[in-house]
């Protein structure tokens, strides 16, 4: 072979190692970037649930307790979110609660937040992902006055089947100690039962009046606490969905303005005990639940509040529902950073029942 060919061989090689290397790199960054907010869209609707509960965590303990109940996922967001709600039934007391899902599109993960019916709180969110058809999750937690690690995982998901497992990790994830492990089966949703109604004691029905879809009117303060009075104005719809047959609900907002379109969501969960409710906000963008706004209903209105940032600046910010009647209501919120001496509204929404 003469030199000339010998190059060009050389070349042609040399190219094709190159392609193939810049083939991987794509790949690579295709698979590092994927879309995962849909990994979830195989858990909606409804299952029979059989659960393995270890009775003592963290202590040695062996003794596994039986559960038996139902799951109900509903999507949110157009599948950007979804709400999982359980109930079961085993030896010594009956289970309520839910996961909240919300993806974070940017950094491509699922956050994980579970609430359950004794006290309506959010505890520490789970973060993970799926890889290779399993999802991982993971928080750092406490547990018997002890930090902990805990891990979550979603395997072996079918159209009709998948497994569930929870653990704890007391050093620092070098071991796992399962505690929480379920299957479930798709059943029709008829084979679930309805939720008991809530009592019409406390405060348990006080956003009755808000379940529905709504057309929802918004004027929105441009520039808060600078002196602006430029607002804009959206407009779009309002849906809130039951659950837990009553003693919760959970409302999507979309709506389009001046800056574009905004989906927002609120969990409202209520306490018994405290006869308040907890409100839960998260934005589509962020795929995260902020701090719990903290409030009641007395005479036909609703006063929400929790401390915030805005700007840098520490806040509080006021949630209030009013002019409440059978197929409208108005809800503002207002920012005071002098301690509530003063209340500037920001948003006010006018809301009107389609159905």
């Amino acid at each position: 072979m003469n030199l000339r060919n010998h190059c060009c061989l050389f070349a042609v090689g040399f190219v094709l190692c190159l392609l193939l290397q810049a083939g991987t790199a794509v790949a690579q960054t295709a698979a590092a970037h994927r879309d995962g907010s849909r990994d979830f869209d195989a858990g909606i609707g409804s299952w029979k649930t059989h659960i393995r509960r270890l009775s003592h965590p963290l202590t040695g303990s062996t003794t596994w307790t039986e559960w038996d109940g139902t799951v109900v996922t509903r999507k949110l967001w157009d599948g950007k979110a979804n709400l999982e709600e359980i109930e079961a039934d085993g030896p010594v007391a009956h289970i309520e609660g839910l996961t909240l899902r919300l993806y974070n599109s940017a950094a491509r993960q699922w956050n994980l937040y579970w609430a359950n019916s004794d006290d309506g709180s959010i505890g520490h969110p789970l973060t993970g992902e799926f890889k290779d058809g399993r999802g991982e999750f993971y928080a750092q937690d406490s547990y018997a006055g002890k930090a902990i690690l805990v891990r979550q995982v979603y395997s072996a998901m079918t159209a009709d089947s998948y497994h569930f497992e929870q653990a704890f990790s007391a050093d620092g994830g070098r071991s796992w100690e399962p505690n929480w492990v379920a299957d479930l089966t798709r059943v029709s949703p008829t084979e679930v039962p309805l939720p008991p109604a809530p009592s019409s004691t406390g405060g348990q029905r006080d956003f009755d009046f808000n379940i529905g879809v709504w057309q929802t009117h918004i004027t929105r303060l441009m520039h808060p606490l600078s002196g602006s009075k430029t607002w804009g104005t959206y407009s779009g719809t309002h849906v809130v969905q039951q659950v837990w047959g009553g003693r919760a609900d959970i409302g999507e907002l979309e709506i389009d303005g001046p800056t574009g379109h905004i989906e927002d969501l609120a969990l409202r969960l209520y306490n018994p005990a405290a006869q308040q409710w907890n409100v839960y906000l998260a934005n589509s963008k962020s795929g995260e639940l902020g701090a719990a706004m903290i409030g009641g209903f007395k005479d036909g209105k609703g006063e929400f509040m929790y401390q915030d940032e805005y700007q840098g600046r520490a806040v509080l910010v006021r949630d209030v529902w009013s002019d409440i009647k059978a197929e409208s209501c108005r809800n503002e919120w207002a920012f005071s950073d002098d301690g509530g001496q003063t209340w500037e509204a920001n948003w006010v929404a006018v809301d009107t029942l389609i159905k």
